[in-house]
């Protein structure tokens, strides 16, 4: 049988995807048409909200920061919208830089990034937690998202596949699509060099290994810190499983 396609091809999102069909525990695959993961979702097209309409998404989580939120707000019908506010910091961290006279590096940015990366581990998940307690709550298909749909929203599909019993190297691949797949806006264009820009704009294996190397190295790696972290114990994770990998 023929899957679905992972990449939706929405024409105002176009790093909306599913997360269905990679094997977790057991080698079950996850169900398609369950969990999506985006970018912003305020430039929808009509077309597209009549797509995702007929996939029945009933729930949107944003991680955008309030000012993002407020440039680029939504309202579905239908939809009921969970703001899980993760400021950004990547931009403000770069200015910092900048204002002591120093020329921004490619390797700069990587830096600022792994940064951000190992803050989603520690000082922002109460959000991820919230976003566990939403997929247990109900397993009407939801989407997640932040503006480019590849830091918060890639920290936060890696702990839903890892939950999941994805194997760490599939969940990177997942990762790693955004680089297929997302297109950043147009005239972005700014005092950081191109290369700074380019890494800025895409995801890298270092950025997503910089979380995870230090839930290893704090908590224990990925189950204890699902746990001890974000409450998701082993009764929470067999529910997770029942609700969002297919039957054996």
């Amino acid at each position: 049988m023929q899957e679905p396609p992972r990449a939706l091809g929405l024409a105002g999102a176009s790093n909306f995807r599913d997360l269905g069909g990679y094997r977790g525990h057991g080698g079950r695959p996850l169900r398609w048409r369950r969990i999506f993961r985006s970018d912003h979702l305020a430039a929808l097209t009509p077309q597209d909200l009549a797509q995702l309409q007929a996939l029945g998404v009933q729930r949107a989580v944003d991680f955008r920061g309030e000012a993002e939120r407020a440039a680029l707000a939504y309202q579905w019908p239908g939809v009921a919208q969970h703001p899980l506010a993760i400021e950004p910091t990547v931009v403000q961290r770069a200015q910092e830089l900048l204002r002591t006279g120093r020329q921004l590096t490619a390797q700069d940015a990587v830096s600022l990034m792994q940064d951000t990366y190992r803050d989603f581990v520690g000082a922002n998940a109460p959000r991820f937690a919230a976003l566990f307690r939403l997929l247990l709550e109900s397993d009407a298909p939801l989407v997640f998202h932040c503006t480019a749909g590849k830091d918060r929203t890639g920290f936060a599909a890696a702990l839903i596949l890892l939950a999941l019993g994805v194997p760490r190297e599939v969940v990177m691949q997942d990762y790693l699509l955004t680089n297929t797949y997302y297109r950043p806006p147009a005239g972005l264009a700014g005092p950081a060099p191109r290369e700074v820009l380019q890494v800025l704009w895409g995801v890298q294996e270092d950025f997503l290994d910089a979380a995870l190397h230090l839930v290893d190295a704090q908590y224990g790696g990925v189950l204890p810190y699902l746990e001890d972290v974000l409450g998701v114990d082993a009764a929470a994770r067999e529910e997770l499983a029942g609700r969002y990998l297919q039957a054996a």
